[in-house]
């Protein structure tokens, strides 16, 4: 943003500078050159009338009014010279240093007037000269021209005048330029600045860290976004703090009671073993309801500790702990007759340590508890254009389009004794690591997880480790056991 800013404000200076300096360059080296020409002009007027005494009576030799002239001309380091009419045109008559050119020519145009008031002079430019010819009249006005004088005069300093002034000009507008830059640059971060400090901040809220402020700067309608925002989040904060809380405190205060009444169910459901086997089996039926209850607290106290996680990501080679999971769930699945098989190798994603175990210990028993004998499950990692995918499908009874939809929601469950917790947290998980959780129908039947994790960055910072070396990890569980 910084750049494009800087970019536009400068091609729009530049394009001011530019229209304003060259017309005013423009005008001043014409004026120059106008002011440059009628000075010659004037002069040759001036040549002319000292000139024409000489000319009328035919002295030019030895002639004073000549010879003052000559010299005034060496002086000023002009080139003169005095053509007289003849016969066959104008004749030079005094030449004082006047560089080769047909200047008969211009004599001869400007002898073509008829009376002195119409004579006009004549200017030619010769490489770094300017000549200016004017008819030379007789002193009584009458008749036609006696001849004419050509002055030439170097354009040296007319040229070292433009030059000097577009130097002037060139060196405004370059400071006006630089100065202008500065600026833009400044105006651009006072904007650009805030804005990328108020990004990462709400992305770093995104990613869970609710205790995450924007520090005010740049203009009055950044700082009022920034305390906008930042009254947001407190609120947003006290919210889910708020709500976990609950959640936990509620779990943490069951639990203590629930583990009395079920030390008292089994010291009842021990004395009435033998003396009334019917009480002992109505207590038998409350201890599992009691045992539920401790399940669907622990289900609530995990779902609670899942959404406090910041993932701490580093590269994980997928693959490996598909494998690894696969086959620590497979005497289980082995004693239930259910087929467990892994696929891909080498597949490396960003994903916080340990959650990556969680999930798909997750999603296996949760497969494994739908199942029937003869069914399959199988967990596939691949890498894909914008991370890693890793698929648990099996062929089981699957899903509804509608309970698919619902799976990832708390309490809603589709099995027999299951809470709804198991696929919350999956979901909680997977999303805080910046990747996709989704239910799909399988072919031919059964229920497909499809986990979509980001990729490794360009510039991924060394994982956090321990004493002993080892990767720091924050491992959830739920018991080994999740239902749909």
């Amino acid at each position: 943003m910084t750049r494009r800013l800087v970019i536009a404000l400068l091609a729009l200076i530049i394009a001011l500078v530019v229209g304003a300096m060259i017309p005013l360059g423009s005008n001043s080296a014409g004026h120059d050159n106008q002011s440059f020409t009628q000075d010659l002009d004037s002069t040759a007027r001036i040549y002319s009338a000292i000139a024409a005494p000489s000319l009328a009576s035919g002295n030019l030799t030895n002639n004073p009014s000549l010879s003052k002239l000559t010299g005034e001309v060496r002086a000023a380091g002009d080139r003169l010279e005095i053509m007289a009419v003849g016969d066959t045109g104008p004749l030079g008559v005094v030449n004082v240093n006047m560089p080769p050119g047909q200047w008969d020519r211009l004599a001869a145009q400007v002898e073509a007037e008829k009376t002195a008031a119409l004579a006009e002079p004549v200017n030619e430019s010769a490489g770094s000269w300017m000549v200016a010819a004017f008819p030379v009249y007789p002193t009584s006005n009458l008749g036609g021209p006696d001849g004419a004088v050509v002055l030439a005069r170097s354009t040296a300093s007319l040229d070292s005048e433009i030059r000097t002034l577009w130097l002037i000009l060139g060196a405004i507008g370059l400071a006006g330029i630089l100065g202008a830059t500065l600026l833009a640059v400044w105006l651009a971060q006072w904007v650009s600045k805030p804005l990328a400090s108020l990004d990462a901040v709400a992305g770093k809220l995104a990613d869970g860290d609710l205790t995450i402020r924007a520090k005010a700067g740049g203009p009055p309608e950044l700082r009022r976004l920034a305390r906008t925002f930042n009254t947001m989040a407190g609120r947003l904060e006290s919210l889910v703090h708020g709500s976990r809380a609950v959640v936990a405190d509620v779990s943490h205060q069951l639990r203590t009671p629930l583990a009395a009444l079920r030390l008292r169910l089994d010291l009842l459901a021990a004395d009435a073993a033998e003396s009334d086997p019917e009480m002992a089996t109505e207590l038998a039926g409350a201890q599992d309801e009691v045992a539920r209850l401790s399940r669907m607290v622990d289900g609530l106290l995990a779902v609670a500790r899942a959404e406090n996680v910041l993932p701490q990501p580093r590269a994980i080679d997928v693959a490996e702990v598909a494998h690894e999971r696969v086959a620590a769930w497979l005497p289980v699945a082995e004693d239930r007759g259910i087929e467990l098989t892994a696929r891909g190798t080498e597949v490396v994603g960003w994903i916080g340590e340990g959650h990556l175990e969680q999930v798909l210990d997750n999603l296996i028993a949760n497969a494994l508890d739908a199942l029937s004998p003869g069914n399959q499950i199988s967990v596939t990692a691949s890498d894909t254009a914008d991370g890693v995918r890793i698929v648990v499908a099996d062929n089981g009874p699957g899903m509804t389009a509608e309970e698919r939809e619902r799976a990832f929601l708390r309490f809603t469950s589709n099995s027999p004794g299951g809470f709804g917790l198991g696929l919350a947290i999956v979901h909680r998980l997977t999303t805080s690591n910046g990747g996709r959780a989704a239910l799909e129908q399988s072919p031919g039947g059964g229920l497909t997880a499809v986990l979509d994790f980001p990729g490794v960055p360009a510039a991924a910072p060394a994982a956090a480790r321990d004493d002993a070396g080892q990767p720091v990890a924050t491992v959830i569980g739920t018991g080994g056991r999740r239902a749909r």
